[in-house]
């Protein structure tokens, strides 16, 4: 039976795009950068599978003999967040992007929010990024009780802030739902997140794991409707299921980090049989990327490195491990939003030609049909597999 173990490094962009400009993004490259910023980083497994190798890439060191096959994808969606990046390499291509709020969200919403959640008030609704928003207003939610709800300048979404202890986990998950069930229509967002955090004040407020994300259901049929229609597994690690509103999910997890992540998808390699494992490591892009923190985000990069061979070990004889990203949030550059980047795809396995360049990609939807063509399934039409260039 052959399965595929897909793991997102969560915005580890490889580069610019094209038309990165349009986005304010020019220049960017979050995994080069990252390595230069920090006089280079410890990853000898990534750059064994090909990834200083990728175009544009040189900087990060190149591999005479890479054990992998490698490239680089650019995403065609109308946008640069999580939901329309994992969308994409699950083979829905988003044309019309989500409506974003850069000054915050509508008065007439937040009236309505605020009734419809049964909440006395909220505080914050700026824009901005949620770490910096946390020790502004932070003390404040303790004094009152109302929540903090912001949004990205840039991407598409509404969140919402709570202390975990004193608001409650499931009192805010349960006025995120009730945002989510608002936000249809012209109001409609890609996603509302939930936002726990703990803390007595500014100076010891902390976000916890426990962040919830509600996305809105993928707009058309994605690998994982077609893996799991096919009797096959689905194995869902992080926030995988929150991106694709469980659907076409078998199983799940959440994780308490990238590190957490890595267990969990070694557990699933060790019982589930066959079809996908999709694992989401959002630490780079919600601990580090966002906050500019090249320093913690290189020592998640050798983290991770270090965990790879023991993903290696665990792959069995028809098994095809990948590692890409969903955007880019490079860490160097003066904001903190999300960047329109390249991402890696590195392919390893033992029916998986060595030292095979897959050159760019036209979208992220090569992705998924590789994986569909690889299961022996039918492919959903919007990119094109790669899967003849690398098995053997």
């Amino acid at each position: 039976m052959r399965r595929v173990i897909l793991v997102v490094m969560d915005s580890a962009g490889i580069g610019a795009l094209p038309d990165a400009k349009q986005f304010n993004d020019e220049g960017v490259n979050t995994f080069t950068h990252v390595f230069q910023a920090n006089n280079g980083l410890a990853i000898p497994n990534l750059l064994k599978l090909g990834l200083g190798n990728i175009e544009g890439n040189k900087a990060l060191g190149t591999c005479d003999h890479p054990i992998g096959a490698y490239g680089r994808m650019a995403e065609k969606s109308c946008g640069k967040d999580t939901t329309v990046g994992h969308w994409e390499m699950s083979g829905v291509i988003t044309k019309i992007p989500f409506r974003t709020n850069p000054k915050g969200m509508p008065e007439d919403f937040i009236k309505e929010f605020v009734e419809k959640a049964g909440l006395e008030g909220v505080i914050g609704n700026v824009a901005g990024s949620g770490t910096e928003i946390m020790k502004e207003y932070g003390e404040e939610h303790l004094r009152t009780g109302y929540p903090i709800v912001y949004v990205s300048p840039v991407d598409s979404n509404f969140q919402i802030l709570a202390h975990e202890e004193t608001f409650g986990l499931e009192r805010l998950y349960q006025i995120c739902e009730v945002a989510r069930g608002m936000l249809k229509g012209e109001r409609e967002v890609s996603r509302v997140i939930a936002r726990p955090f703990v803390g007595e004040n500014k100076d010891s407020f902390n976000r916890t794991s426990n962040r919830r994300d509600y996305s809105v259901p993928p707009t058309g049929k994605t690998m994982l409707d077609v893996i799991k229609s096919a009797g096959q597994h689905v194995a869902a690690v992080g926030k995988i299921e929150d991106i694709f509103c469980k659907i076409g999910v078998t199983d799940a997890v959440h994780t308490k980090g990238n590190m957490d992540g890595v267990d969990k998808t070694l557990d699933y390699m060790k019982t589930i049989e066959d079809g996908l494992i999709f694992t989401n490591l959002v630490d780079f892009d919600m601990l580090y990327g966002h906050r500019n923190d090249f320093v913690g985000y290189g020592k998640a990069l050798e983290e991770l490195d270090k965990r790879i061979p023991e993903l290696m070990a665990e792959l069995k004889e028809e098994d095809i491990l990948i590692f890409t990203a969903d955007h880019g949030c490079d860490p160097t550059t003066p904001g903190c939003d999300h960047t329109r980047e390249y991402v890696p795809v590195l392919c390893y396995g033992k029916n998986v030609k060595e030292g095979v360049e897959l050159g760019t990609r036209s979208c992220f939807a090569d992705l998924a049909e590789t994986i569909l063509e690889y299961l022996g399934l039918e492919k959903i039409g919007t990119g094109k597999s790669f899967l003849r260039e690398i098995e053997k």
